[in-house]
């Protein structure tokens, strides 16, 4: 019971989210430490050991097997092995970029197959295998199939699909005309401006880790931490009310957390400067807005001068500051989370007068 008690309090989100963030980190930084054979086989034999000894437990077992939750299960498992899959060749890649050998793509492709019958019996085999699988599958578990939608009882929880849970855990953050719409459009138009703001062709076709260290870095991390990780938070660690419970943890419907949210302009006015709220919300919500425009129009310049000076002499300046602003729409996300979990701020700016809230 004492471990239990330990595990559902290392998974408290924050704890966990910045866990994982500082480890992702550390691994990119250290890769030939991190990303060998030996390595990957004891995290992955570690991971395997908690889950057998962790499905004992009923409630663990309870909401890990049910029939939707099953398929998250496995990518717990397989976008870590792919991960680690990459950046192990990534290293392997760039131990041999510096001794002066051909990369590991170059030989595989100069031994050359027929694609009958090399690839098509390999295809076929596949196929069977996969085919098999999903039967055996379907056999096994229940179809996730509901009693017919009734508007007078909701499930609780009322969750998203699996690949929306990210967005249902943004909702809790921020307005839904942010969390739904802006920053989905970011990052549709992100990902389509990328060819276009980085054309550095290294990297191009070929693993590497050492030429390319800052975008697979942004990338994972926008991908594991911000995406992947929000999805595990939703599916497992959510339970009912939206409450978050732990893994060996009953999911009590009756559970309550007694949170206040404060809005930043509460935070100044009432407990900072012991004055009511001005009626007037720009002077009311001033602060906040002092805030968001430092935050989008000091941040870039700053990071130009000091940390970035590569990045804003090979991008210039159109293209760093539009890299910047993404970045800085991309942190947003942990930072208000963090300031939630720790201050329960609600919003930086909140005019609910007019709907707009940040």
């Amino acid at each position: 019971m004492f471990i239990k008690e330990i595990i559902n309090t290392l998974t408290a989100p924050y704890v966990l989210i910045t866990a994982a963030a500082i480890l992702l980190l550390t691994s990119l930084k250290y890769p030939h430490k991190f990303y060998t054979n030996r390595v990957g086989a004891i995290v992955f034999a570690g991971m395997f050991l908690f889950l057998g000894l962790s499905i004992l437990d009923p409630n663990f077992r309870l909401i890990v097997t049910k029939p939707d939750n099953v398929p998250i299960v496995g990518m717990l498992f397989l976008i870590p092995f792919f991960t680690w899959f990459a950046m192990r060749e990534a290293v392997r890649n760039d131990q041999r970029i510096a001794e002066g050998k051909p990369l590991i793509e170059q030989e595989e492709t100069a031994e050359k197959v027929l694609t009958w019958p090399d690839l098509v019996y390999t295809e076929l085999i596949c196929m069977v295998v996969l085919t098999v699988l999903l039967i055996g599958w379907s056999m096994a578990l229940q179809a996730p199939l509901e009693d017919p939608a009734n508007p007078s009882s909701s499930p609780n929880p009322s969750k998203a699909p699996w690949y929306f849970l990210g967005l249902q855990e943004m909702l809790v953050y921020f307005d839904p005309w942010l969390a739904g719409v802006v920053f989905p459009g970011l990052i549709f138009v992100g990902l389509m401006g990328i060819p276009y703001i980085d054309t550095n062709p290294k990297g191009n076709g070929y693993f590497t880790l050492k030429e390319r260290r800052w975008e697979i870095t942004t990338f994972l991390f926008g991908f594991l931490i911000l995406w992947i990780l929000l999805v595990i938070l939703g599916t497992f660690l959510r339970g009912p009310n939206w409450n978050f419970f732990g893994p060996y943890e009953y999911w009590d419907i009756h559970k309550l957390e007694a949170l206040v949210n404060v809005n930043l302009s509460e935070y100044i006015w009432v407990k900072g400067l012991g004055m009511g709220l001005p009626k007037n919300p720009l002077i009311r919500e001033m602060f906040g807005f002092l805030i968001i425009l430092g935050y989008f129009l000091l941040l870039p310049p700053l990071f130009a001068k000091k940390w970035f000076k590569g990045f804003y002499a090979t991008l210039g300046p159109v293209r760093f500051h539009v890299m910047m602003f993404l970045l800085l729409c991309m942190a947003a996300l942990p930072i208000k989370m963090v300031l939630r979990w720790l201050f329960n701020l609600k919003y930086i700016i909140g005019i609910p007068e007019y709907f707009f809230n940040i």
